[in-house]
């Protein structure tokens, strides 16, 4: 009797292809939780977003991921971080790469370094902004870059006519 080239199906057979589902390294839901009841004196740095709903005194240190201040969060620390969220009171200097955003309920007593910032109605923001353009920087040394040509051009004209 002639067998066809596809199996059969066998209930106890094993599938052929195994899938293993590899979680990304870096996920957008991978977060540290400092929660209400904990009170932490110190540095804190890490490589994952973090949420503080208890009190923080020291600094804070995450250069690219977000911080957020929930609205039970006291935090009595510098801040540095990619995007910085406060919903409850942060007293220090906030450093951000990219956005500050202070929801209704937050206060933030300190200097202020960003490329983007939000300031909704009924938050409370004491200190100084500076609010940064990425892209001066890049003008910057390219605008340095052409003067120098210039020179080396300017000195190599004298040069040859002297």
């Amino acid at each position: 009797m002639l067998q066809s080239p596809e199996p059969k199906y066998s209930p106890n057979a094993a599938p052929t292809n195994s899938f293993t589902p590899v979680k990304p390294a870096t996920s957008p839901l991978d977060q540290a939780n400092i929660g209400r009841s904990l009170v932490i004196k110190g540095e804190i740095a890490g490589a994952e977003s973090l949420f503080i709903d208890g009190r923080v005194e020291g600094s804070i240190n995450f250069p690219d991921n977000r911080v957020t201040v929930g609205r039970n969060g006291n935090v009595a620390a510098n801040i540095i971080a990619k995007e910085v969220v406060i919903m409850g009171k942060v007293q220090g200097n906030v450093e951000c790469a990219d956005r500050l955003d202070i929801r209704s309920e937050g206060l933030l007593s300190g200097d202020v370094i960003t490329h983007r910032i939000s300031v909704e109605e009924g938050a409370i923001l004491k200190g100084g902004v500076e609010v940064r353009n990425p892209e001066k920087k890049d003008q910057k040394t390219h605008a340095q870059g052409q003067n120098k040509q210039e020179a080396a051009k300017a000195m190599a004209a004298t040069a040859g006519s002297a």
